[in-house]
């Protein structure tokens, strides 16, 4: 029967062996180093650059997921803010006819350039119609503002408390917009019963469109 032949392996020996490629490597020169310490030199250095990349490459994922997660909240928060809209679609768009319905009201309610004069005497004729007595009437310097034009009106009048509540409640109530401003009342001396009501009525038209045009023309100046 033939004899199987035995394998003596020398650890001591392979130790020594690979203790002797570590041993007076220079640091400079990677290249002369025996096989094994540059090999595995090689695999760190590779290890190292893999490790680098992927640290970097994590980071601005990380970051990139950070922004996506604050998009999707902002998305949410739009889509919440349209989704409210959305519902209530229909009476956004009733209130905007009675909006439009209600400016289109208080439009009819100003007077255009040609019909000042007559609005000027319409509350002429409400002091008038009171048994007032007027001592002042004098319009002041138009003021011209984006879509309309004001004008103010420096009044005097000299009746009793009862007329004078009168005029004001009739202002109050013509066709077109005018309010009294700035209101003292005074009593006449010598005179018992008798108040003199000095104010100022302001009274409003809506600009045409030649000077709506010259109104915006003047504000695109002020901006450049």
């Amino acid at each position: 029967m033939a004899r199987t032949p035995s394998i003596n392996v020398d650890f001591k020996e392979i130790q020594d062996k690979l203790k002797a490629q570590f041993t007076g490597l220079d640091p400079n020169d990677p290249s002369q180093w025996p096989a094994l310490p540059r090999n595995l030199l090689f695999v760190v250095v590779c290890a190292a650059v893999i490790a680098g990349l992927w640290f970097f490459w994590l980071k601005a994922s990380d970051e990139e997921l950070v922004a996506e997660k604050a998009r999707e909240v902002q998305l949410r928060e739009d889509y919440r803010k349209k989704l409210v809209q959305a519902v209530n679609l229909d009476a956004l768009k009733k209130q905007l006819e009675q909006v439009q319905q209600y400016v289109t009201q208080l439009e009819k309610q100003l007077p255009s350039k040609a019909e000042m004069d007559a609005l000027l005497s319409d509350i002429n004729q409400a002091g008038l119609g009171r048994s007032l007595q007027f001592e002042l009437f004098r319009p002041g310097q138009v003021s011209v503002r984006e879509y309309y034009a004001e004008l103010p009106i420096s009044v005097r009048v000299t009746g009793s408390y009862h007329d004078i509540g009168l005029f004001a409640a009739d202002i109050a109530n013509l066709s077109r917009i005018v309010t009294l401003n700035n209101l003292t009342l005074t009593p006449v001396r010598d005179r018992e019963g008798v108040l003199t009501l000095d104010c100022v009525a302001k009274t409003f038209r809506y600009l045409d469109q030649e000077e709506i045009a010259l109104q915006q023309k003047a504000a695109q100046g002020a901006k450049k």
